[in-house]
C-alpha cells in the first residue's frame, strides 16, 4: 500500500491521479443526481478530414460521445501507464532527469491512452449516442417521472418511457416550485442551450 501511495502521489502519475480523483468525484455525484449528466457529446462532431485535435478525435471515432466518459478513460489510461513507468523506471533515477523524463512520460503517455480509449469506446460509441434525447418536438407534452431527490429550477433529472430501454431527461421548474422524487411531470418547453427541458406537475397541467 505504501508503494502504490507513494507511486500515485509522484510525478507524473499525481497529475493524472488528480484529474482520475475529478472524474471519480463527478460520476458518484451524478449517481446521486447532485450534477447533470452531459449526454450531449464531446463537442467535436466535425469532418474528420480537420487539423488539430477534433481531427484527431474524430478520426478515432471519439467526436459525439459524452465529454465525461471520455475524459474518465483518458485519465484512467493515463494514469495506469504513467503508474508503471514511474515505477519500473522513473523510480530508480534521480535529480533532474527523473524531473524531465516524468516531464516526457507525462506528456506522450496520452499518446497511448487516447489511442486504448478509442478503442474501449468504438464498439459502444452507437449505443451511447442512442442514449441522447429524442428531437424535443417529439417529446413535448410527453409525461416523465423524477427520478433525482427533487427537481428545482436550478438541478433535476426526470425518467421517461420512450417504450425502450427510457431516457434519463435534465428537467427543470420554473420559479420556487420543488418537485419531490416520483412526481409525474409534463415536458413544457426544451431549452437546446442547456438540454434541459421545463417541466410542470402533472395534475397541473391536466387541471389546466
Amino acid at each position: 500500500m505504501d508503494v502504490f501511495l507513494a507511486t500515485s502521489l509522484s510525478f507524473p502519475t499525481l497529475v493524472y491521479s488528480v484529474l482520475l480523483a475529478v472524474c471519480l468525484a463527478y460520476w458518484l455525484l451524478a449517481a446521486t443526481g447532485l450534477v447533470d449528466i452531459d449526454l450531449d457529446g464531446l463537442g467535436i462532431d466535425v469532418d474528420m478530414d480537420s487539423g488539430g485535435i477534433a481531427g484527431i478525435f474524430g478520426r478515432l471515432g471519439l467526436s459525439g460521445l459524452p465529454t465525461m466518459i471520455v475524459v474518465t478513460l483518458l485519465a484512467f489510461f493515463g494514469w495506469t501507464i504513467t503508474y508503471f513507468v514511474h515505477l519500473l523506471v522513473l523510480s530508480h533515477l534521480f535529480g533532474p532527469l527523473r524531473w524531465v523524463l516524468g516531464a516526457g512520460v507525462g506528456v506522450l503517455a496520452l499518446v497511448p491512452a487516447i489511442l486504448l480509449t478509442a478503442a474501449v469506446l468504438r464498439p459502444v460509441r452507437r449505443a451511447l449516442i442512442r442514449l441522447r434525447p429524442l428531437p424535443e418536438t417529439s417529446l413535448l407534452g410527453r409525461a416523465a417521472i423524477v427520478r433525482t431527490p427533487e427537481v428545482s429550477a436550478s438541478a433535476g433529472m426526470a425518467d421517461l418511457d420512450d417504450g425502450g430501454a427510457g431516457l434519463v431527461l435534465q428537467v427543470r421548474t420554473e420559479g420556487e416550485l420543488v418537485l419531490p422524487r416520483g412526481e409525474r411531470v409534463v415536458l413544457l418547453a426544451h431549452d437546446p442551450t442547456t438540454n434541459t427541458w421545463r417541466v410542470a406537475p402533472e395534475r397541473d397541467y391536466h387541471a389546466a
